[in-house]
């Protein structure tokens, strides 16, 4: 098993992503899920912290940077522990300046830095990460690459991503975790299918599921 399917594994048996298409999950956005997503519980078991930053170090090779940029806050420890293991600075950014004190949007000192790598946990709507890109280019920061442990693989996102010129690779993601929790019977594959159905159309499927939940 290579580290992105030994990844999508763990991640499932440590229970930082959740599948249920039978009860979904609702996000801050209203939409139903049938998945859930929280990498930070990864910090909490030392070998899988392990394997995720080795991963991070062999994609990262490919570029070249001046340092690592997290974005708050989930991005921030992996980045942290990414920037350790590289040895080069590390800056984050918030999803918006500080009301107070210095009114800081970008923490960490960034005047020897031109060329970052950005840090994410997890891509769905890209909305965030291309929020703290343009924080960073404001402050005349180019951002070479966005690195993230998992991404749901939406088609619109990877459309807002090509219209930004921005190129993103994660560690593991939804095609591989779905195949992974196929294998080990972590679901059925009709649940497989639902869940399919849904990473095609998270909108239609939310509707769909809140129609069918309210009828007689």
């Amino acid at each position: 098993m290579n580290a992105k399917n030994t990844i999508a594994q763990q991640l499932l048996e440590i229970e930082a992503i959740k599948l249920s298409p039978e009860k979904p999950f609702t996000w801050a956005s209203g939409l139903k899920s049938p998945i859930y997503c929280d990498n930070r519980m990864s910090l909490s078991y030392p070998n899988l912290r392990t394997l995720i930053i080795d991963s991070f170090v062999e994609l990262a090779k490919k570029y070249k940077f001046d340092g690592i940029a997290g974005v708050a806050t989930a991005g921030i420890p992996h980045g942290v522990l990414l920037a350790e293991k590289l040895n080069v600075p590390f800056i984050y950014v918030r999803s918006a300046s500080k009301k107070h004190g210095r009114q800081n949007q970008i923490e960490g000192d960034i005047k020897n830095l031109r060329n970052v790598l950005v840090i994410e946990d997890l891509i769905s709507t890209g909305g965030s990460s291309l929020q703290a890109i343009d924080a960073l280019k404001e402050q005349g920061l180019n951002t070479i690459a966005l690195l993230a442990i998992f991404s749901y693989g939406f088609p619109k996102t990877a459309v807002r991503f090509q219209n930004n010129d921005l190129v993103c690779e994660t560690i593991t993601n939804f095609e591989t975790l779905l195949s992974t929790a196929v294998k080990s019977n972590y679901i059925s594959d009709d649940q497989a299918q639902r869940l399919s159905s849904w990473n095609n159309s998270p909108e239609q499927w939310s509707e769909n599921f809140l129609n069918n939940s309210t009828k007689p």
